[in-house]
């Protein structure tokens, strides 16, 4: 093609990725890379050329390429490019949705993620909604981010042009809980003297309280707590008269209840009348495919909380990070984004900026696995073992050769042998990348020089 058409073509197909040649008849491709950064910035341009020089590859990376390939191009190169850049495309697309939100006063539906347990939840935490005074109790491990279901309980239901109070049970001292929840009248105890204190109950009025670590509260405030919820009256502490109070209550917790029902620490018909509908938040692990997207929008709130600039999260990043167990869940996750950034060398985080989980996944993967190698009785030859380990392991990788070798610890001429060896068909990735391309509507674009 005339160098000097491709603008013209950009404008007119408006393509997700270019390959874009060095050479194209008198014009020099890293002109027109300038000049497409300049104005289509957000497309990933993989420079292609003939001539194996370093410095002009040092270049066009400098300049803003997303790749660079080498003609012949061979299959297999360009399908893990196409991959790299398709899953940067669907990264993008998903963070520029989350960092929407994150800007926003209101949290959505997306904001959650679309991962399967996340959806069924949301589909349950809407119909919950419509009520403006159904009890819901909402456990799951620490971390998981219990607040923000509870925030968009309040959000989407009837009550949310009211207050919206989060009181954490356990940070209360006991002595102070009463008047915490309740508040209390002047001179009601020593420290009391100034004024009538209201309590969270009362600043809840007409909307919603969530009351987090509801486990941590000790039993007398449980039997108060009990009358609110059947009445929706209580007395603060010191008074004499009641105070009627119209609010949705949402509880908390990341004990098992029934456990400390069994134990005697939580009252049973509290349980019950708190645990008029339940949701169960899941834990990070059993969600891994909202890690990505969470991980680069903690990363662009942390870049613009310390003045950094960040254009992505490579792909071993992200892999290392979907392989972490997560113990501490969302909330860990986010401590992690915080502290690789605040690290973090050049504009991209890669996976060297989370060596201080490599400890943790390593344990995690000893303690996940599974694998064992079953020998039936008439015997089994090498051969066929190890041509199924590379099947199977080019299955997970999707047919990528480069992670099959990374994953098996050979390199990538010794799987390839292998593989010849055993006869496993060479095959290519390149249907795989099709397929996703469909199904991002990715619309590609070839510069080229003839000949």
């Amino acid at each position: 093609m005339d160098g000097g058409k491709v603008e013209e073509s950009v404008e007119l197909h408006q393509p997700d990725i270019i390959l874009l040649d060095i050479y194209l008849s008198e014009y020099n491709g890293l002109d027109i890379l300038k000049n497409l950064q300049k104005k289509h910035y957000h497309i990933p341009i993989i420079m292609i050329t003939a001539y194996a020089d370093v410095n002009i590859a040092v270049q066009a990376m400098k300049l803003g390429a997303f790749d660079f390939l080498l003609k012949p191009i061979e299959m297999d190169q360009l399908s893990i490019v196409l991959d790299k850049c398709v899953r940067h495309l669907r990264l993008k697309l998903e963070v520029d949705g989350l960092q929407a939100m994150f800007n926003a006063d209101n949290l959505t539906r997306e904001f959650f993620g679309k991962s399967r347990p996340i959806g069924r939840i949301l589909n349950m935490v809407e119909k919950l909604a419509k009520s403006d005074d159904t009890t819901i109790l909402i456990d799951g491990e620490s971390g998981t981010g219990k607040e923000v279901f509870a925030k968009y309980i309040h959000q989407i239901s009837p009550r949310s042009n009211k207050v919206f109070i989060s009181i954490n049970c356990g940070s209360i001292p006991k002595d102070l809980a009463e008047s915490e929840l309740f508040g209390h009248e002047r001179g009601a105890f020593t420290g009391a003297a100034q004024k009538t204190k209201l309590g969270k109950f009362e600043l809840a009025n007409g909307g919603t309280i969530l009351l987090d670590e509801i486990g941590e509260l000790s039993l007398d405030i449980q039997v108060k707590l009990l009358r609110v919820l059947q009445e929706r009256k209580f007395y603060r502490v010191g008074g004499e008269r009641e105070v009627n109070v119209n609010v949705r209550i949402l509880a908390a917790t990341n004990k098992s209840l029934e456990e400390e029902v069994k134990k005697g620490t939580f009252r049973e018909d509290l349980f019950y009348r708190l645990n008029v509908a339940n949701i169960t938040v899941p834990p990070l692990r059993e969600r891994k495919e909202d890690i990505p997207a969470l991980a680069y929008s903690f990363a662009q709130e942390f870049a613009k909380k310390f003045d950094q600039n960040i254009k992505g999260i490579d792909d071993e990043a992200v892999q290392l990070l979907q392989s972490n167990r997560w113990k501490g869940n969302v909330r860990e996750l986010r401590n992690a984004m915080e502290r690789a950034i605040i690290l973090m060398d050049g504009d991209v985080l890669k996976e060297h900026h989370f060596g201080f989980l490599q400890s943790s996944v390593g344990d995690d993967q000893k303690e996940d696995s599974s694998y064992v190698l079953k020998i039936p009785s008439e015997g089994v030859k090498v051969n066929v073992v190890l041509k199924d380990l590379i099947l199977k392991t080019l299955n997970i990788t999707r047919g990528n050769q480069v992670k099959a070798a990374k994953v098996l610890g050979l390199s990538r001429s010794k799987l390839r042998y292998r593989m010849e060896q055993l006869g496993i068909e060479v095959t290519k990735s390149i249907q795989y990348i099709n397929n996703k391309l469909f199904y991002l509507h990715i619309n590609l674009i070839v510069f080229h020089s003839i000949g």
